[in-house]
């Protein structure tokens, strides 16, 4: 779900390795996602019904949900006295709460899994979406705990030009921690909820792309159902 998470896990994360998902490993080190997506959360006001019922235009451009989002998750675990302890049981309430719904994982999911996913039954395609979500959550929380009084900074890049009628767009941001530097592009798609991301770009390798290749061993080896389980069986580990 975390700029941060490749800073502060030096030791365990080589820089040349960006979240590459390990599923032989423990949670604690299977995969470091940019700190700023696991901080993307967008909460519903009272009137977003209202809002999602008018044109999609109106909605907060790309850059302003990333902003928001980055802003907005880190602010509910600082002020959670638990969270900012370093609860990692609250602080996946508060993914779950403020990040997931600025995120549209459905098509990070179906991106991931390819060409299978056309083959996938209903029933699969929502059990991978439920598992993958998940292990991205619980990732994202676990990352948070780590980097409770660090010095991190966050800076955006000029908001992107969007041609009309654009669907697709992607944000630059940049994270300094602990006197290092590092460029985070994020992908957003347009929907009728709003603008969503779906994406990361860290280091010059795109997250759908990492995942990919990683469940693509899984899809030939066991199918659909064989993705699924390992994606459990990951899930279930404490």
């Amino acid at each position: 779900m975390m700029h941060i998470g490749v800073l502060v896990r030096r030791v365990r994360v080589k820089p040349t390795i960006p979240w590459m998902l390990a599923f032989s490993s423990r949670p604690g080190l299977a995969w470091v996602l940019p700190l700023s997506l696991l901080t993307a959360a967008l909460t519903l006001a009272p009137s977003a019904c209202a809002r999602q019922a008018q044109s999609t235009s109106r909605a907060p451009a790309p850059a302003e949900v990333v902003r928001t989002t980055i802003d907005g998750v880190l602010a509910a675990v600082r002020a959670d006295l638990a969270a900012a302890a370093g609860d990692a049981e609250r602080t996946y309430a508060i993914v779950q709460q403020r990040f997931l719904p600025a995120t549209d994982f459905m098509l990070t999911t179906e991106y991931a899994v390819g060409a299978a996913w056309a083959k996938a039954t209903p029933a699969q395609r929502d059990a991978l979406f439920k598992q993958f979500q998940i292990l991205l959550a619980r990732t994202y929380a676990l990352q948070l705990t780590q980097i409770q009084g660090t010095d991190t900074r966050f800076t955006y890049g000029p908001p992107p030009r969007l041609a009309a009628g654009a669907s697709d767009a992607v944000v630059k941001t940049t994270v300094v921690s602990a006197g290092d530097t590092m460029a985070i592009d994020y992908r957003l798609r347009r929907s009728a909820a709003g603008w969503k991301i779906y994406d990361i770009n860290m280091m010059g390798a795109w997250m759908i792309q990492v995942y990919r290749q990683q469940f693509a061993a899984q899809l030939a080896a066991g199918g659909i159902d064989g993705l699924i389980k390992y994606l459990a069986a990951h899930n279930e580990q404490p």
